[in-house]
């Protein structure tokens, strides 16, 4: 497995000049971010994750975890690793002052992510379900709850859960059984979740489960469920740790990637009931769940670009040292990376995971503003855009993923169809991505119904407008700006072909969703990548920055615009196909 060498430059790139750092170090409490803190921070961020945890995804991934007398054992290859990762304060990067965090923005916050993500994948998962903990209980847990349990989740002494789906729902939260029964200051909760990642271990000194159940008198369906606390160890209100809860591992689950990740059944109450405490209201789960589950659809979004990222240096390597063949004109035997179409696959990995990691951390620069602004209106707007690029990212960048470690097989040739080289092992954790936290299928009717058709697309409008306004006047780009025009204006089409047929043709929407999704992510993929075009020709007229980074950028970009774009022109052909092709066949003529 090639040593993993975290793209620094290309973050620094992306945050400090596409971005624009400068407008969110403006922001109030985020003073102290200033350019040269977040480049030291991504410098010592890279020296980390590539030299402490980058050498353990191949082992980690071969050793796995079990569970043996209740408890889930861990892959030995990660022990000790939790203790340092947390000393070193890389938990609390982004979180708030107010709670013992360091309160630096989030666009700082994902390029640390997706450093750790790529380092290895399974053992990232940890702190990734505490954030989710974190952002619902900052939102809507009571002040006790708050002081009890947001400073240790914040600097990582606790971990978190989120324990949401069980074997008979799946996706549909609808169908969820799992019992809190009133008792005194409590519940008992009762019942089994499944897919709970990193449900147990021994990292940390206690484990906070979020868990959807319902009451005793809870109303049928979603409107039924409501939000609990469900500690391993029950705390006093001092949060000094007491006896063990009745919330158990009970399996772990035989999985196709992502084999450092304990991906735990768990069982609450076999033993007279779990104490849970209520988050919130009764009845009103489902929205408190949402606040987990849209941090986290963000972080599997990253996901794809930090899969794709490792993927892609594991194959460039491989095709700088393969000899095989010749090259007419060269003489000896010819790496493979001398072949164009060798070459073409580079050129696609590259260019995807680049626009992959300028759509994700645009939404966490939306994330800041909206979070930070002092003008509502202005923080209202930038809610809007982290609203409908959550889709997007969670959706096309975990698609993109795993195109690219697809194509890191493939670069590989047989090498890649072995476990030696551990190409394999990023196609096989990447292949999550389009599955949990809402399946990519789930974020496609997301897009379309909440986010296009609830407002008579006017969201969707505001963001077209805006990417419209950042495309580059200059001759240089004329190309490429006439290209990233014309997939805007698909889009525009679009939307107004899911106002005019959905509202007649039930099947519609449902059909032409995720075509949508990919014609909406490519798009605002493919204006943020011109974007870093425009602005890395603007710094070499200036003579300023790395005149190799940059020409490689707008080079990255032309291939992204003149060889992945044009996809758009057949989302938009499929979506105004309709859903007669799709819906043509009778569930008995399958």
């Amino acid at each position: 497995m090639t040593e993993y060498i975290p793209p620094i430059i290309d973050m620094n790139f992306l945050i400090r000049d596409v971005l624009d750092l400068n407008s969110i170090v403006a922001l109030p409490g985020y003073q102290e971010a200033t350019p040269d803190l977040v480049a030291a921070v991504l410098e010592e961020a890279a020296r980390y994750f590539s030299e402490v945890i980058a050498p353990t995804n191949q082992s980690a991934d071969g050793e796995g975890c079990r569970v043996e007398n209740k408890r889930v054992i861990t892959a030995p290859s990660l022990d000790d690793l939790y203790e340092g990762y947390k000393n070193a304060g890389w938990p609390a990067l982004t979180g708030d002052i107010d709670y013992e965090g360091q309160g630096l923005p989030h666009l700082l916050g994902v390029a640390v992510d997706e450093m750790f993500q790529s380092a290895n994948l399974g053992f990232s998962l940890l702190p990734l379900l505490t954030s989710g903990v974190i952002t619902a209980l900052h939102k809507f847990g009571s002040a006790e709850q708050k002081s009890l349990y947001l400073p240790k989740l914040i600097s990582g002494e606790w971990s978190g859960t989120m324990n949401l789906t069980e074997a008979q729902a799946g996706s549909d939260l609808a169908a969820v059984r799992c019992k809190a029964v009133p008792s005194g200051d409590h519940y008992l909760i009762s019942g089994q979740k499944i897919f709970i990642t990193w449900g147990d271990h021994g990292y940390c000194d206690n484990i906070v489960h979020l868990v959807l159940a319902r009451t005793p008198d809870a109303p049928e369906g979603v409107r039924g469920i409501s939000l609990f606390v469900v500690p391993k160890y029950l705390v006093d209100e001092n949060g000094k740790i007491g006896a063990r809860n009745d919330a158990y591992p009970v399996s772990v689950e035989h999985k196709l990637g992502i084999h450092a990740s304990p991906t735990c059944v768990m069982s609450f109450g076999e033993e007279g009931g779990a104490h849970g405490y209520l988050v919130g209201e009764e009845n009103k789960g489902l929205t408190y769940m949402f606040a987990m589950m849209n941090h986290a659809r963000l972080a599997v979004g990253l996901q794809g670009v930090s899969v794709g990222e490792r993927a892609y240096q594991q194959a460039v390597n491989f095709a700088r040292e393969r000899e095989q063949g010749s090259v007419p004109g060269e003489p000896g035997k010819a790496t493979i990376i001398q072949y164009p179409d060798v070459r073409r696959m580079l050129m696609l990995m590259k260019s995807l995971t680049e626009a992959g990691r300028a759509l994700s951390y645009s939404a966490l620069a939306h994330w800041d503003h909206a979070t930070h602004e002092v003008d509502d209106g202005i923080g209202a707007y930038h809610q809007r855009r982290v609203d409908i690029l959550t889709p997007l990212v969670k959706g096309w960048c975990t698609e993109i993923g795993n195109e690219v470690a697809y194509l890191g097989v493939q670069v590989h040739g047989g090498m890649g169809f072995v476990e030696e080289t551990g190409a394999a092992q990023y196609m096989r954790d990447v292949r999550i991505g389009p599955i949990y936290e809402g399946t990519n299928g789930i974020q496609a009717m997301d897009l379309i119904g909440r986010k296009l058709l609830r407002d008579g697309g006017a969201a969707a409008r505001e963001l077209l407008a805006d990417l419209r306004l950042t495309l580059p006047d200059t001759g240089e780009l004329a190309e490429q700006t006439n290209a990233v025009a014309a997939s805007i204006d698909a889009c525009e089409q679009t939307i107004e072909l899911l106002l005019s047929r959905a509202a007649t043709k039930p099947d519609f929407a449902g059909a032409v969703a995720f075509n949508t999704l990919l014609l909406f992510g490519t798009t605002a993929a493919a204006s943020l990548m011109l974007k870093s075009a425009s602005v890395a020709q603007q710094q070499l007229h200036e003579g300023a920055g790395n005149t190799a980074f940059l020409n490689t950028k707008i080079k990255t970009v032309r291939f992204f615009i003149e060889q992945v774009l044009p996809r758009t022109d057949t989302y938009l052909r499929i979506i105004k196909s309709g859903d007669h092709a799709t819906m043509a066949l009778t569930v008995d003529d399958f």
